[in-house]
């Protein structure tokens, strides 16, 4: 069953016009039990803005409650703060009655929307971070919040209100009837902290950036994407998001070894973005080119190791270099079972890190790939095996992403 609301207020001039789902909504690969809401807010100031639409599947019925609330023509501004179809599903129905409604998103929100949904022929307002927007009795501040999730996420501050709209962040997948936490029937903390566990804490050093974005707004109410409305102390949840991206000091440091051959220097490139990412959680790594690495140093770092990648350029279809010999020792060794995964640039075909996987699971390793991910988390975060044919920033940033989730994989394996 699917319950629906017309519009709730939130603060002044403010409501919530979204869809509470009670269905067993399939997401991300994963079935979810208490369903989810779609929030999305009506801001009724001199310059209409709706921040967020819902999900794709209830595009003709959020419609017709927007137009029960407004003339859709005299919506000014439509904030998309990321493009996922839960958020901006609706966009598109929503579009061909808003007539005159500017879309207010980042540079890559913008054509991401614009290639999903095929929008012609309609302003964007592009924002970067920090920029400010007036609507004429509200004052819309936006701060770029790259990689929760996805690259073009940003995030809205409503000054006057002291609100923060976040999206996806701060958010929890429970078909939450009582809209705001402090009215709650049930105990949503585990929710709240799965929601993150999930979502959000792969990508922990973006998490870090973003409450530092946040440290010195005034919060007095947190408005995500899903689940509740945070209306009662949000500076827990703050907290908390807080508590759960800060790496532990307790223990001893966990060492990663990067070991690879490069022909023409990329695949070099991709260990550095590995190797920085890795570092970020506060673990030591050795990064070896074998090229003029002693193996017999390489292998004795490896034994010591809580992680371990292995790249290399792919020539006729293979490994380049040493690795081979390498890769052959550890095979014929007994090996701990710790993650390991593969990376490499190529210019034709890219087999050599499905050469390294092979050998790396003869050696024991636990082999981080898309198998692997898919099955024990639900959700696609397929960025292992790493193979990478042209080196531009994405590329980079995507190298720089599999380095976060390795080493969140490090940090919290247990064997």
């Amino acid at each position: 069953m699917r319950s629906e609301l017309n519009s709730v207020k939130v603060a002044e001039n403010t409501y919530w016009v979204g869809i509470v789902d009670d269905r067993k909504v399939p997401f991300h690969r994963l079935i979810l039990e208490k369903g989810t809401t779609y929030n999305s807010y009506l801001m009724m100031t001199e310059k209409p803005t709706l921040i967020d639409t819902v999900d794709i599947a209830f595009g003709r019925e959020f419609v017709e409650q927007m137009s029960s609330l407004m003339d859709l023509d005299e919506l000014a501004y439509i904030v998309i703060n990321h493009v996922e179809p839960d958020h901006a599903g609706a966009l598109p129905a929503l579009l061909r009655k808003a007539t005159n409604a500017v879309i207010v998103t980042t540079s890559l929100g913008a054509e991401l929307l614009k290639d999903m949904f095929r929008i012609k022929n309609r302003e964007f307002l592009i924002i970067k971070d920090g920029d400010s927007l007036d609507i004429g009795g509200k004052t819309l501040q936006f701060f770029e919040t790259p990689y929760l999730h996805t690259a073009e996420t940003m995030i809205t501050y409503a000054v006057e209100d002291k609100t923060l709209y976040p999206c996806d962040q701060f958010s929890t997948h429970m078909a939450a009837h009582e809209l705001f936490n402090d009215l709650a029937q049930e105990d949503y903390l585990p929710d709240f902290e799965t929601y993150y566990k999930l979502i959000m804490g792969p990508h922990r050093p973006y998490v870090r950036k973003m409450l530092e974005k946040i440290a010195g707004l005034e919060i007095n109410m947190i408005a995500p994407s899903h689940g509740y409305i945070l209306r009662e102390d949000p500076q827990r949840f703050i907290s908390l998001y807080d508590e759960m991206s800060t790496l532990s000091t307790s223990g001893e440091t966990k060492k990663v070894t990067i070991v690879y051959s490069t022909m023409t220097g990329n695949t070099r490139k991709l260990a550095q973005q590995l190797a920085e990412a890795i570092a970020d959680y506060g673990m030591v790594v050795d990064e070896y080119n074998l090229r003029d690495a002693d193996l017999k140093e390489v292998a004795d770092s490896i034994r010591s190791s809580d992680g371990l990648l292995v790249g290399s350029s792919t020539r006729y279809a293979d490994m380049v270099g040493d690795i081979e010999k390498l890769l052959q020792e550890l095979a014929e060794s007994e090996m701990r079972r710790i993650p390991a995964a593969a990376f490499g640039s190529y210019g034709w075909s890219g087999e050599a890190t499905l050469h390294i996987e092979n050998y790396l699971e003869q050696a024991g390793f636990q082999v981080i790939n898309e198998r692997h991910l898919l099955g024990n988390h639900g959700y696609d975060m397929s960025l292992f095996p790493l193979r990478v044919k042209f080196i531009d920033e994405k590329a980079l940033e995507r190298a720089r992403q599999a380095g976060e989730l390795f080493g969140e994989k490090v940090l919290t394996y247990t064997a």
